[in-house]
């Protein structure tokens, strides 16, 4: 599991984690059922404080993201395909608002920004 912490956001810390875990759970690197690392090894990991930590994942248990058991972990739930497909697409859209915004901040013209994400969508 990969979560990069950014002192520069404006997002909280505990925000950046359940995000990124979310982001990792909805593209499905997270699958159901995988054991989280324990609330005091991520807080070690990340070198953040163990409330940082354990709030990301009470975040998380309230979206319906990972169910937490006492005395036994985090754990990633299981998620319901429709909604998992409207998280992604959620995503998408949200990374394509802040593109499009760019473009239309610096004048782009729509016909260029098109084919840009068409030129994008094609590279792997």
């Amino acid at each position: 599991m990969d979560i990069i912490i950014s002192n520069a956001s404006d997002q909280p810390i505990y925000e950046q984690i359940a995000r990124q875990i979310q982001s990792q759970i909805v593209r499905g690197e997270l699958p159901e059922g995988e054991l989280l690392p324990s609330i005091r090894r991520l807080a070690k990991d990340l070198q953040v404080s163990v409330i940082t930590t354990s709030r990301a994942y009470e975040e998380l248990a309230r979206d319906g993201f990972v169910n937490m058991v006492a005395g036994k972990g985090c754990y990633v739930a299981a998620q319901n395909e429709a909604l998992l497909k409207e998280r992604r697409l959620k995503m998408v859209e949200d990374s394509l608002t802040k593109g499009v915004e760019a473009a239309r901040d610096m004048g782009m013209p729509l016909t260029e920004l098109i084919e840009l994400v068409k030129v994008l969508y094609r590279e792997e």
